[in-house]
């Protein structure tokens, strides 16, 4: 999250970018082969493994991030594996948890967490939505910073590595 980030002017603008990034991430992962959708890339994830790990990031946002419950609670680990808030720590575990989930599952997650996520944020105004995630933040940084992280800016950044590693294979 940079300080130049494109930041929506109201919930309209909100949900219209993160609703054209998933269109357009969920036509680059319904177009791939179940060949494709399994081999991994150059850094050990498969196009599947991307889409659960979005998954997950989803269910962070609504139950972490918007609900302010602990993490660890809500990504159902052990304490120790996210007292340090480090995505180098977490994304592991989530990668063995969901491996060797099946296509057609992984993808029904998505969706669901996806449709729970846009329900979320129908019924959340913008200006909580503008309020400080952390209450002890000095920069005061709003919600909607973690809302487009872990939606549209996220839904980009995976759709390229998926992009990327079916070129690589």
């Amino acid at each position: 999250m940079t300080e130049e980030q494109w930041m929506p002017g109201n919930k309209k603008e909100l949900i219209s970018a993160i609703e054209r990034e998933w269109k357009l991430l969920l036509e680059a992962a319904e177009k791939l082969t179940d060949q494709q959708m399994t081999t991994p890339d150059s850094g050990g994830w498969s196009p599947k493994d991307n889409l659960a790990h979005l998954t997950e990031w989803l269910n962070i946002l609504m139950g972490y991030h918007m609900d302010k419950r602990p993490v660890h609670e809500v990504i159902g680990v052990l304490e120790e594996v996210t007292k340090d808030w480090s995505v180098e720590a977490i994304n592991p575990v989530l990668f063995e948890r969901n491996k060797n989930r099946p296509r057609g599952e992984v993808l029904d997650g998505l969706k669901q967490a996806y449709g729970s996520l846009i329900a979320k944020l129908e019924s959340t105004s913008f200006e909580d939505l503008l309020k400080p995630r952390h209450a002890d933040d000095p920069e005061k940084r709003p919600l909607l910073l973690w809302v487009i992280g872990d939606t549209a800016d996220h839904f980009l950044e995976h759709r390229e590595t998926i992009a990327r590693g079916i070129k690589e294979n």
